[in-house]
């Protein structure tokens, strides 16, 4: 199998279209920068919540939109953007990404408002709708060898969980020294080394007879996505009402459109035909759920870390490494297992791994020491590194390279989807716990308020009471935030044993090539 590459970065290409061995390197080197650039960016914001909360006091709606606003963008428009990459170019598509996520980078960091975070966030997640799906198919493009191409996909999955233990720790480093939207800035540098570098040395692939790119199926997808996703984060944290029932209607609507729509088109957006094959179909659900287990209770880590333990920011970056160090290394390692074993084990087994550290978390406690807290983190990024790395294989490895971007699309959408649902429902049973607790005596009523609004509500209003009401409440405060933890804890645990269970079944069948 050879690639079709338009361009090369110094000269004609060899014969067949195929990079040399050390320039297909060299190229992957500069597409997990892409990587690097929104793992980083998707970590830091963890950490900067509580600061960010001090200074632009957002409701505890707000916080939760300022987390998953940027996921639900960019899952309504990945599917899109992956197709578009298809038509116009990749390594264009990927360029002019990293540029606006840079740019609205500085957007963000000077934020002066909950309104306009969420907004920049929402901006952010446009631009980066544009540089996962490029990165995965112009791997799937660059490296037609199965096993160089595992390895690939597995230094890419290890580039993003390296940026989540890069992100935590620079970013906990300037929020020791500046301001939180210096966090948000350092994807500048990372941003201008891609396109100054990536303009030379990335090779150019597209789909060479790709068909117009459906403007009404991209409208659909988006409106699909962000309607059923804000429909059950409503539900989950009010209840269901008149307004989240007809966001969810229209959503559902606009996504069974979009389905048929595709049926339909000589040259869709999307191929549903790919999901007539299990492996990809099983490999995609393993990944939404697995994320959607993960998600909400990895946003709200940081906030335990820092407000409920006391731990600096630096500190708590440094003690979310060994959740990255095991995805790293179990990352770099899945393809050699799921070829000596079996797909479906590596995947299960990952999954259950993640199951059961997360069970392990129902008996969390503010007072909880970092030894088994660092394990759980360590099973954690092990399961992940297994399971997401062997899933992006499968996906890849299912479907003719002209596909790439819209099938790696779907992989991005499954991803972001789940992070997206999982901050919304995890993370509003966590919030849903902490704003029952009871308000200890001699609180003033508008420091009850702030303080039920969000733990980092409830660190402020503590500054403007008396040390031992200050103390009461703080206490209170924290207390209901773990016991919320411990409960959406478990409710990820049964998601990804669960998944597990299924991924068993579903990728029964499946092989790694070579």
């Amino acid at each position: 199998m050879t690639t079709h590459l338009l361009a090369k970065p110094a000269g004609p290409a060899p014969h067949g279209g195929q990079l040399p061995r050390a320039a297909r390197w060299f190229a992957l080197a500069v597409l997990v920068l892409a990587v690097l650039l929104v793992a980083v960016d998707a970590t830091v914001l963890g950490l900067a919540t509580p600061f960010l909360s001090e200074d632009l006091r957002p409701t505890g709606t707000q916080l939760l939109w300022i987390g998953d606003i940027y996921s639900f963008v960019i899952a309504g428009l990945l599917v899109s953007m992956g197709s578009l990459g298809d038509r116009i170019g990749r390594k264009k598509l990927l360029l002019l990404g990293a540029t606006a996520f840079g740019g609205v980078s500085v957007l963000t960091a000077y934020a002066s408002s909950p309104e306009m975070m969420i907004a920049a966030r929402a901006l952010l997640g446009v631009a980066g709708a544009t540089l996962m799906p490029a990165t995965l198919a112009l791997i799937r493009n660059i490296f037609p060898d199965p096993r160089e191409r595992s390895l690939a996909v597995g230094v890419w999955g290890a580039t993003a969980s390296a940026g989540a233990a890069v992100g935590p720790v620079v970013g906990g480093f300037l929020l020791e020294h500046f301001w939180w939207g210096s966090v948000f800035l350092i994807n500048l540098p990372v941003m201008a080394v891609l396109v100054v570098v990536g303009v030379r040395l990335l090779p150019e692939s597209k789909d060479p007879s790709p068909g117009p790119w459906d403007l009404v199926s991209v409208v659909l997808s988006l409106v699909g996505v962000v309607g059923v996703v804000y429909a059950v984060k409503e539900t989950a944290a009010h209840g269901m009402r008149a307004e989240a029932a007809a966001a969810g209607v229209a959503g559902a609507v606009a996504l069974l459109w979009f389905v048929r729509r595709q049926l339909t088109l000589a040259r869709p957006l999307l191929d549903m035909r790919l999901f007539r094959n299990r492996g990809f179909s099983g490999a995609v659900l393993a990944d939404l759920l697995t994320i959607l287990g993960l998600s909400g209770l990895v946003f709200f880590l940081s906030q335990f870390f820092q407000l409920v333990q006391g731990r600096s920011p630096l500190e708590a970056g440094l003690a979310e490494l060994p959740a990255a160090v095991g995805a790293v290394a179990a990352g770099l390692l899945a393809g050699v297992a799921a070829r000596r074993y079996s797909v479906r084990s590596v995947v299960a087994g990952g999954l259950a791994a993640i199951g059961l550290a997360l069970a392990a978390l129902t008996g969390l406690g503010p007072a909880t020491g970092y030894a088994p807290l660092g394990a759980v983190l360590l099973v954690v990024g092990v399961g992940a590194g297994l399971s997401f790395t062997v899933t992006a294989d499968v996906i890849l490895a299912g479907v003719p390279k002209e596909q790439a971007g819209a099938a790696s699309a779907v992989s991005e959408t499954a991803y972001e989807l789940g992070a997206a649902l999982g901050i919304a429902l995890l993370g509003s049973i966590v919030t849903g716990v902490y704003r029952d607790f009871t308000t200890p005596p001699g609180i003033p009523p508008a420091a009850a308020a702030t303080a039920h609004d969000s733990l980092g509500g409830a660190a402020a209003a503590a500054t403007t009471l008396t040390p031992p009401h200050a103390t009461a409440l703080l206490e209170a405060a924290q207390h209901a935030f773990t016991d919320g933890m411990r409960l959406a804890a478990g409710a990820g645990a049964a998601v990804l044993l669960a998944a597990s269970i299924a991924s068993f079944f579903l990728l029964r069948q499946e092989k790694l090539d070579g």
